[in-house]
């Protein structure tokens, strides 16, 4: 997206950020009324409506401001709530509706790169569908993926810490439930710091999804 300006770039970036973190949301929310748990659509947040979901600042904000500037797109939406004790097996049922989250991601990364595709069809007759299509639908890929690889990482509240907890013995979800408080200082920290370097993994899943639709 170097070739755009800021506007421009904000344009493109916001349908796939919102649909990436709507229905990243939706997702578990979902999958917790799968597995008995009602709580999130009695608070109507299986809801489609971005607003229901939005974080003004980890939503759009930080990730329109790390876009601009380049590097790993980073952000977060309001959790869903999950009562863990409606879930018919807790243990194992909230690491499935944590995984659900990052499968949406990648289900989205894989749609998104088919709208790369038709854009990247389209631009020789109509440029101004073509070009836009495509720009937004690699942004796609890209922001889903991230938040998908982000998302695994197994740091409290991410999801991976969920998942984590629900293979493990309880003591490891006890300790993670003292770390949940420190657990976003701790990502940030090692996000910035260079310890924790997810990009080599986001790259390989990028060109692998684009791949699969530019031979």
């Amino acid at each position: 997206m170097d070739e755009l300006n800021v506007i421009q770039q904000l344009i493109v970036l916001a349908p796939p950020l919102l649909l990436a973190i709507t229905l990243h949301e939706v997702a578990h929310g979902w999958a917790a009324l799968q597995f008995g748990d009602t709580t999130a659509k009695a608070q109507g947040r299986l809801s489609l409506n971005p607003l229901r979901h939005i974080d003004p600042i980890g939503t759009v904000l930080v990730p329109a401001v790390l876009a601009v500037f380049g590097g790993f797109i980073f952000g977060w939406a309001k959790p869903v709530p999950v009562n863990y004790r409606r879930l018919r097996q807790p243990k194992r049922d909230m690491a499935l509706v944590a995984l659900a989250g990052p499968g949406s991601n990648l289900i989205m990364a894989l749609g998104w790169a088919l709208v790369a595709l038709i854009g990247h069809n389209v631009q020789m007759t109509m440029p101004w569908l073509g070009e836009p299509l495509m720009a937004m639908g690699v942004v796609g890929v890209d922001v889903n993926v991230m938040l998908g690889v982000l998302n695994l990482v197994p740091i409290p509240p991410l999801d991976g810490s969920r998942v984590l907890a629900g293979v493990t013995p309880d003591s490891v979800g006890l300790w993670m439930a003292r770390l949940e408080p420190y657990g976003l200082i701790i990502l940030v920290l090692l996000l910035v710091s260079g310890v924790l370097n997810l990009m080599p993994i986001v790259m390989s899943i990028r060109h692998l999804i684009l791949s699969l639709f530019f031979s």
